[in-house]
């Protein structure tokens, strides 16, 4: 009787076993699949971080804070680069509160009945700016020099403008 107690014991014994093994291998592929499935997000992401990183440095290229050049030419002057700066984008800026009809330096007038308005403005150096602008449903942008006069007024003044079609 002991002995097929014994055996009873082993066979259960060696089913726990083999079940253990069973439930242990699942959920070690298991791990192993994630894993694999994480790394290859991680190469993703990487390669993600980089395409980014790649526009960032195209878009920064033609900027002034990007632009020594220019900011040393500004430094040389004498000017404060930190406070001239948005004070050259504030300048278009507040050309957006005009009255009547015609902006004093876009030179179309709104097609609808909100204001022609500057919305972006990009210094590129010491020299040029371009900016878009929009009525809300007409898009265009401009071209515009600057350049500040003897007693540290900014002049604007402008070299090129488009309007684009309206699709309909």
């Amino acid at each position: 009787m002991k002995s097929r107690i014994f055996m009873y014991l082993f066979i259960f014994s060696v089913l726990v076993i083999v079940f253990q093994y069973a439930n242990s291998k699942s959920i070690l592929d298991k791990y192993e699949k994630d894993i694999k499935t994480y790394k290859l997000q991680i190469i993703e992401n990487e390669q993600k971080i980089t395409e980014l990183e790649d526009q960032n440095f195209e878009l920064n290229t033609f900027t002034i804070n990007n632009n020594e050049e220019a900011l040393t030419y500004f430094e040389n002057k004498g000017y404060d680069v930190e406070k001239l700066v948005p004070a050259i984008s504030d300048g278009l800026f507040e050309m957006n509160n005009y009255s009547g009809e015609d902006h004093p330096i876009v030179p179309f007038v709104s097609m609808t009945d909100s204001k022609l308005l500057i919305n972006r403005v990009r210094i590129l150096n010491h020299k040029w700016i371009i900016a878009n602008f929009s009525d809300g449903e007409n898009w265009g942008e401009i071209f515009v020099t600057y350049d500040i006069d003897d007693n540290s007024n900014l002049k604007y003044e402008l070299k090129d403008y488009f309007l684009y079609p309206k699709a309909y």
